[in-house]
C-alpha cells in the first residue's frame, strides 16, 4: 500500500517512526454493547507502545440522547490536550475493534480541521500479529496546544439527509449488513424500526477491508463504491448505525480522491427511531 499520514499508514511506516517525538498514538477501540468488550481494560492490557486512550463515548455531545454524537470544537480541544495531542503533532490512530472504529475518530480529528492525522492499516491485530512493541503502561502525557478549526461541510443532520433523501441526490450510501439495511435483520439498538432511508445505496464496510483487517487497494474501493451503485461524481453522504462505520467509508473515499464526502452523524440510530421519518425496506 502507499503510505498517506492523512488518511491511512502501514505498520512499518508507524514502526519507523515509534520515537518521533512530533508522533501521537492514539487507540481508538469501541465495541458494540453486545459484544460485551470492554475497550479501556483492553487497553490498559496492551497497547502500542506510547498509545493513549480515545474514549469515544466520553469525548462527544453530552447534551444528545443519540450515542457518541460529534463533540463541540471546545470540548473536543480540551479532551484532546488532555491526552498530549497539540496542532504540530503527527497523529496515527488504531482500533481493536471489529467496527473498525480508528476511521470514526480519524473522522472526528478532520471534522475539527486537523489534517495530519491517519489510521493504522490492519489495526492493533495486524500490529501484535507481526511481533512489534505493545505495553500495559499509560504514558507520560505533555501538555499541548489543540487549535480547533471546525470543518461543518464533514457533517450532516437528519434534515439534510431527508432532503437529500427526497432529492435522489446527493446519493447516501449506508455502512450497514445487508440483512439491516433490507430490513431483514432486526436491530442491535432496542426501539429502531428495521430498513434504510430511502434512496440510499448500501455498501457494507467489511466489503473494502481485506481478511487481515488492511483496507482494499483504491482501484477496488472504487470498484465496491461503483458496485453499489454510488455516483462517485456526485458529492457522497455516508450512514450507518450510529456514525462509527460510516467513517470507514469516509476514509474510503478519501483513499480514492474523493473528498466532497459529508457523514450522517445521527445515522440509523436517530432516522430509525423518529416515526415521521420515511423507510424503505428491501434493496436498495
Amino acid at each position: 500500500m502507499q503510505d498517506d499520514p492523512t488518511t491511512l499508514v502501514s505498520t512499518a511506516w508507524l514502526a519507523a517512526r515509534l520515537d518521533d517525538p512530533d508522533l501521537r498514538l492514539v487507540d481508538a477501540s469501541w465495541h458494540m454493547p453486545a459484544a460485551g468488550r470492554d475497550a479501556r481494560a483492553e487497553y490498559e492490557a496492551a497497547h502500542i507502545t506510547g498509545a493513549v486512550f480515545f474514549d469515544i463515548e466520553a469525548i462527544s455531545d453530552p447534551s444528545s440522547p443519540l450515542p457518541h454524537m460529534a463533540p463541540s470544537a471546545k470540548d473536543f480541544a480540551t479532551a484532546v490536550q488532555g491526552l498530549g495531542i497539540g496542532d504540530g503533532h503527527q497523529v496515527v490512530v488504531y482500533d481493536h475493534s471489529d467496527v473498525r472504529s480508528a476511521a470514526r475518530v480519524w473522522w472526528t480529528f478532520r471534522l475539527m480541521g486537523k489534517t495530519n492525522v491517519a489510521v493504522l492499516d490492519g489495526g492493533f491485530g495486524k500490529w501484535r500479529a507481526e511481533g512489534r512493541p505493545v505495553s500495559n503502561v499509560a504514558p507520560v502525557v505533555q501538555p499541548a496546544r489543540f487549535t480547533p478549526r471546525p470543518q461543518p461541510d464533514r457533517l450532516r443532520d437528519r434534515t439534510q439527509v431527508a432532503q437529500a433523501s427526497a432529492a435522489g441526490d446527493p446519493p447516501i450510501v449506508d455502512a450497514r449488513a445487508a440483512g439491516r439495511f433490507r430490513g431483514e435483520t432486526p436491530e442491535p439498538r432496542p426501539g429502531l424500526r428495521s430498513g434504510h432511508i430511502p434512496g440510499a445505496r448500501n455498501l457494507p464496510f467489511d466489503r473494502l477491508l481485506n481478511a487481515d483487517g488492511t483496507m482494499k487497494a483504491p482501484d477496488f474501493l472504487r470498484a465496491e463504491f461503483e458496485a453499489a451503485g454510488v455516483d462517485l461524481e456526485k458529492p457522497v453522504i455516508t450512514s450507518c448505525g450510529s456514525g462509527i462505520t460510516a467513517a470507514v467509508l469516509s476514509l474510503a473515499l478519501d483513499r480514492i480522491g474523493h473528498r466532497n464526502h459529508a457523514l450522517y452523524d445521527g445515522s440509523w440510530t436517530e432516522w430509525g427511531s423518529l416515526p415521521d421519518l420515511p423507510i424503505a425496506t428491501g434493496d436498495a
